[in-house]
C-alpha cells in the first residue's frame, strides 16, 4: 500500500528552522514529483515547493529563499528545510506524490497525513 507520512514538525521559535521529512512506503519515490504543502487554521491549502524526479526545484513565493526542498532517493525521502520562521509559518504541512513529471498541485496522486509546525516564543 502506497504511503507518504511526515514528520519533523514540532514547536519552534520565531526565527528558528526545522526540517521536515517526507517517507514513502510502497513505492519508490524516484519517478515521482514531489510538493510540499501547508494549510493554516482557517485558511486554504497553500503550495509550498516542489521538486521533480531529476531534482529541478519550483518554490512559492511566500516561502523563497527561506526553504529548501530536496530528495534522497536512496532513502526514499524527501526534505524540506525551513528557516527564518515566523508565526504565520504555522500549519500542518503536508508532503504529496505524483507520477507525472512536473505536476505539483492539490490534486497529486498521493498524500500524507500532515505534520503540525507552530512557530511561537
Amino acid at each position: 500500500q502506497a504511503q507518504l507520512v511526515e514528520s519533523g514538525g514540532g514547536l519552534v521559535q520565531p526565527g528558528g528552522s526545522l526540517r521536515l521529512s517526507c517517507a514513502a512506503s510502497g513505492f519508490t519515490l524516484d519517478d515521482y514529483t514531489i510538493g510540499w504543502f501547508r494549510q493554516a487554521p482557517g485558511k486554504e491549502r497553500e503550495g509550498l515547493a516542489c521538486i521533480t524526479s531529476d531534482s529541478s526545484t519550483f518554490y512559492s513565493s511566500s516561502v523563497k529563499g527561506r526553504v529548501t526542498i530536496s530528495r534522497d532517493n536512496a532513502v526514499n525521502t524527501v526534505y524540506l528545510q525551513m528557516n527564518s520562521l515566523k508565526h504565520e509559518d504555522t500549519a500542518v504541512y503536508y508532503c504529496a506524490a505524483d507520477r507525472t513529471y512536473g505536476r505539483c498541485y492539490s490534486g497529486m496522486d498521493y498524500w500524507g497525513k500532515g505534520t503540525l509546525v507552530t512557530v511561537s516564543s
